[in-house]
């Protein structure tokens, strides 16, 4: 067969394949050759040299494959073939790239492609694969490897999904009609360049006559007018979408979108009444609430805040109404005191006013509403009101007792005039000065009073109702205690003077002068000069500088401090108001050795002394410092001699076994007073003189000792019989504890051969030792002959 032929064949093969179902494989045939011109075949170039045609292979474009396979049998994909396959069946066709040998098979000898799987253009859209031909025997490549890739053609296998699901949205109320709301979105996987498998439209399936929306855009719009968020605020609209452009058999999905109608001040402020009463005390406080009204605004937010304003009243200034922002509620609130016997009544304008109004609604206003307020004042038993706010009085400081220096008045306000009873706060009036009139308030003093001591006084003065004490009232009174010119003037300060004993006549020593506790109007004008007892003999001399001052003077040349170290000046001072008041100072003025200059230098020791002494107020004083002192010292002393006694019982509740134990360690054989074995010996010898165990004894005496019986058989007997008498003589003590404890007796019996060794037991008595002994063993011990020595009538005495 010619190449003419092969090729023929070639083409026909390819276009029955391509119509058949599943095939798309397109490829040019490998041909070889001269190239022929268009007036036929040509063999030779421009320059006549034969040409020869390249061998070129194989070429493969791609095949074709519909997704979602159903069939039973596997899908034919295509068939390769190759030039040098003579059908002897010594080429073998080798397929590798995406999905080879899983999800594309190819048969070896003949080179037809399947698929094994059914495919989905949505998770793959192509697949790229390499086939070459090779020799079956030797395995050498035929022919060179060739791409060729395999696409998935798509069907509508998916239906439109929305990115949300529901949708939320809001558009103000009363808004025009195609006021866009949202837009919503849907996607299809299919391919969108293939047929109308991805192209959605938009439709609405409930929400009409509501809203509408867009069937290529997906965006929602008001389609109703006037739609009032007071009538109804929530919508819920249902939007379709559907692919293969809304035909018939397309798929479609769906999502709900919730629609809210936002708040616009569309609606005025209205009071649900038109007249408001309240009633009031007249006693409400300053600020106090009297009433709340409030006006309804279908709005909510800051659509229906609202002012409240009074407009007219017949009390201006008296209240004053304010808006609570939380409630949006109108407080009326009191501004001025109300008086139940001034004015019972009281008439209110009031006005209530949006504070944020759109203009677009004016139409639909007036945005405010206006009431009427009515208050009635109620009675109340008030405390009685004082004339003035506060009082001030004067008084002389010299006034005599029940001097009435003024009065204050008060009365009951209410309709009935209840008498007023008056008293002095005494908390202001502690040491009780001042009194006043129960009845008519008059204010008289109590006792002397003294402007120099207090000056001022300040009082309080109580109004009480007679019907009822609960109801009072307060006014400060000030007293002024005038002045009176009662003191008379003294020196201004302790002058310290001294005068040389080389001093001149009319040489001035000091300059002095004076002071006044009185406060005359005029001012001070004092007046010295000597006292008329030493103007005789006076050494020194006063004269008066009429400026509140004098001069001390000296009378002669010198001074001789041994003569005389210390004169006593006596000035007399007086003052110039009425009565007029003096009195006389003595300047003390010491003697003293001063240089050339008048400088003091040396004084007489007695001077010095007379200096530094103390005064007799302040002997007096230092005394008495001393006396308490030494009181104090004494009674300390006493109070720790006269210790308390300390309960060895120390609850009554404490009823346990006590075990009280004496840790007392004696002090050797010499230690004769410590302790008396005689004691234990004759048991009886202490009956008299028994101790109470509960307290701790404020002193000691020693018992009195009876004499030991000799040691007889009996006594010597059996230690029981000690024992017994022991426990019968505790069983009956009245002083013994109300609770058990423990008694040690030691008790060594008689009748030793040997008998004691110890000094102790020497002898029972201080009678039966002879300490006259003592007075032989030298002037050392006679002081224990003199104590211990002697006759008992020696010591008696």
């Amino acid at each position: 067969m010619d190449r003419r032929k092969v090729c023929v064949l070639m083409v026909l093969w390819a276009m029955a394949h391509l119509s058949s179902p599943g095939y798309g494989l397109r490829a040019l045939r490998r041909t070889t050759g001269v190239r022929r011109g268009s007036a036929g075949l040509s063999g030779e170039d421009a320059n006549g040299v034969p040409l020869r045609r390249s061998k070129r292979g194989w070429m493969w474009n791609q095949f074709f494959l519909l997704e979602e396979y159903t069939g039973t049998d596997l899908q034919y994909v295509g068939k390769l073939h190759s030039d040098s396959d003579r059908g002897d069946g010594s080429v073998r066709y080798v397929l590798n790239g995406e999905g080879a040998g899983t999800l594309f098979k190819i048969d070896e000898k003949s080179g037809d492609i399947h698929a094994t799987k059914r495919l989905d253009r949505e998770e793959k859209a192509y697949y790229i694969l390499h086939a070459k031909a090779v020799n079956r025997f030797t395995n050498e490549a035929l022919e060179g490897e060739s791409e060729f890739i395999i696409k998935i053609h798509d069907i509508n296998d998916n239906e439109p999904r929305f990115t949300k699901d529901p949708y939320m949205a809001r558009v103000p109320e009363m808004s025009d009609i195609g006021t866009s709301v949202i837009q919503v979105t849907a996607t299809d996987a299919d391919d969108a360049t293939y047929g109308n498998s991805a192209r959605v439209v938009y439709s609405i399936l409930e929400g009409q006559p509501y809203f509408s929306v867009d069937p290529d855009t997906g965006l929602i719009k008001t389609a109703l007018p006037g739609m009032d968020r007071e009538v109804k605020e929530n919508y819920q609209v249902v939007i379709q979408a559907k692919d293969m452009a809304g035909q018939m058999g397309g798929l479609s999905g769906t999502t709900t979108v919730s629609i809210t109608l936002s708040d616009v001040n569309d609606n005025p402020p209205r009071f649900t009444k038109t007249l408001y009463e309240f009633r009031v005390s007249e006693s409400t406080e300053l600020g106090g609430a009297v009433g709340v009204i409030r006006a309804m605004d279908a709005d909510i937010g800051e659509n229906a805040e609202m002012d409240y304003r009074i407009i007219g009243s017949d009390g201006p200034g008296m209240f004053d109404i304010v808006t609570n922002r939380s409630t949006q509620a109108g407080v009326i609130v009191l501004r001025k005191p109300l008086d139940f016997e001034r004015k019972r009544q009281y008439s209110l304008r009031v006005q209530v006013e949006n504070v944020h109004i759109n203009p677009r609604f004016f139409s639909m206003g007036p945005f405010r509403d206006e009431a009427t307020i009515k208050i009635i004042v109620e009675d109340m038993d008030e405390p009685p009101v004082f004339e003035r706010a506060s009082y001030v009085m004067e008084v002389k400081e010299d006034a005599a007792r029940n001097t009435v220096i003024g009065s204050v008045s008060a009365m009951d306000p209410d309709d009935k005039k209840s008498l007023v009873r008056y008293s002095i706060d005494r908390r202001t009036d502690m040491d009780r000065v001042f009194n006043v009139h129960a009845g008519n308030g008059s204010v008289f003093i109590l006792r002397e009073l003294d402007r120099e001591e207090n000056a001022w006084h300040n009082i309080s003065v109580i109004a009480t109702e007679f019907n009822n004490p609960r109801l009072f009232s307060r006014v400060p009174v000030y007293i002024r205690v005038l002045d009176v010119n009662d003191n008379a003037p003294t020196f201004a300060t302790n002058y310290e003077t001294f005068v040389c004993e080389n001093a001149k006549a009319n040489q001035r020593i000091q300059t002095v002068s004076a002071t006044d506790p009185d406060d005359p109007i005029e001012g001070h004008r004092f007046l010295f000069h000597l006292a008329q007892e030493a103007a005789g003999k006076a050494n020194f001399s006063v004269r008066d500088n009429k400026d509140n001052t004098a001069w001390i003077l000296t009378r002669r040349n010198s001074y001789n401090s041994l003569q005389k170290s210390i004169y006593h000046v006596p000035v007399v001072i007086s003052d110039g108001a009425f009565p007029q008041q003096s009195s006389t100072n003595t300047l003390t003025i010491r003697v003293c050795t001063c240089d050339r200059e008048g400088n003091m230098k040396l004084c007489n020791a007695e001077a010095l002394t007379a200096r530094a002494g103390l005064s007799t107020g302040a002997l007096v004083a230092i005394l008495l410092c001393v006396i308490i002192l030494l009181m104090i010292v004494v009674l300390f002393a006493a109070l720790r001699r006269q210790r308390k006694k300390e309960p060895l019982i120390i609850s009554k509740e404490d009823v346990r076994d006590n075990v009280v134990s004496y840790n007392d360690e004696g002090g050797g054989e010499e230690d004769t007073q410590a302790f008396d074995i005689g004691t234990l010996r004759n048991p009886e010898a202490i009956e008299e003189s028994k101790q109470r165990r509960d307290i701790v004894p404020e002193t000691f005496f020693p018992p009195v000792r009876r004499p030991v019986l000799p040691p007889t058989r009996d006594n010597n007997g059996d230690v029981r019989d000690f024992i017994n008498q022991r426990l019968q003589d505790n069983d009956s003590d009245p002083t013994a504890p109300p609770y058990d404890s423990l008694a040690t007796y030691a008790y060594e019996g008689n009748g030793s051969v040997a008998e004691s060794l110890s000094s102790l037991e020497s002898v029972t008595t201080e009678g039966d030792q002879d300490y006259n002994y003592l007075s032989e063993w030298g002037p050392r011990f006679k002081k224990l002959a003199d104590m211990y020595g002697g006759d008992d009538s020696d010591r008696d005495s």
